[in-house]
């Protein structure tokens, strides 16, 4: 079996993306497993599937799964990958496209200057929602890992995010604390965690250990999910810079209820076929 494929970019965010308008989607997770390996597959953080809708007024489908096959709700920095894509293979016209992800509507919007902004939704900060086990709603929450008590905000943007907050951003224990957190039984579905330096009210740093894919070099939601906790507990305002090892995203939150807005680069790399054959 033959598939074609586009690898892309957000903020070094890596994609493979693939086109479902045009071949049937039918890889298992061994599968998607296999090609984000980067000696043996292709290499990934995330694939993205860009499908055909069965809703009214809804332009794409939009599946994503992690490096090990898992299927996730929400990634950002696809989303603008997905909207670029779809205007580089002439799927729409449209500088503004509605698509339909497992958890809710999206509208990703490419802009002149050729970055792209997605309108991410409201967080959700409801332990129930994000989720996580045995706490009440609160600003921040403590996690005990290795004997150390860890104090961390939390919130879902499609996809769970825990919040510390650190002040040697280069030496964070992103690989270790960062796995283990991911992996605590607080966090039924797992967790991303993200690991943030504030540098002033309007700019910040983050590395992001990512369920199902360890360290990226960018994470769009993780992004936002960290302004939204700076904002909401009086650290940041909006709108906030974020540099990541990949580049730099914008983030932009009014509080309380009101919509994440996300904006920042989005690019191709190559394109390529590659033959999925043999046992997995």
């Amino acid at each position: 079996m033959k598939i074609k494929f586009t690898k892309m970019h957000g903020a070094g965010n890596d994609f493979v993306v693939i086109d479902a308008t045009k071949q049937a989607f039918t890889l298992t997770k061994p599968e998607i497993s296999m090609l984000s390996n980067r000696q043996t597959g292709i290499g990934f953080d995330q694939l993205l599937v860009v499908g055909l809708s069965d809703k009214h007024d809804v332009d794409f489908s939009y599946r994503i799964f992690n490096a090990d096959g898992g299927e996730v709700n929400q990634c950002g920095n696809g989303a603008r990958c997905f909207v670029a894509f779809a205007h580089e293979k002439k799927l729409t016209t449209k500088d503004e496209i509605i698509v339909e992800t497992r958890s809710r509507i999206i509208k990703p919007k490419l802009q002149v200057d050729g970055s792209v902004s997605v309108n991410m939704g409201s967080p959700k900060f409801d332990p129930l929602e994000i989720p996580i086990l045995g706490i009440s709603n609160n600003d921040t929450y403590t996690v005990c890992i290795d004997n150390n008590h860890i104090k961390f905000g939390a919130i879902s943007l499609g996809n769970p995010h825990a919040v510390i907050i650190t002040e040697d951003i280069d030496n964070a224990p992103v690989t270790t604390i960062g796995q283990l957190i991911e992996n605590n039984e607080m966090f039924p579905e797992r967790v991303n965690v993200n690991f943030l330096k504030i540098t002033s009210r309007q700019k910040v740093s983050l590395r992001v250990w990512e369920r199902g894919a360890g360290e990226t070099l960018s994470c769009g939601t993780g992004a936002c999910a960290s302004v939204v906790h700076g904002i909401k507990i009086g650290l940041l305002d909006s709108p906030c810079k974020v540099t990541t090892k990949g580049g730099e995203l914008t983030i932009s939150w009014d509080g309380d209820k009101a919509d994440v807005h996300l904006c920042g680069p989005a690019q191709s790399v190559f394109e390529g076929e590659i033959d999925i054959g043999g046992e997995i």
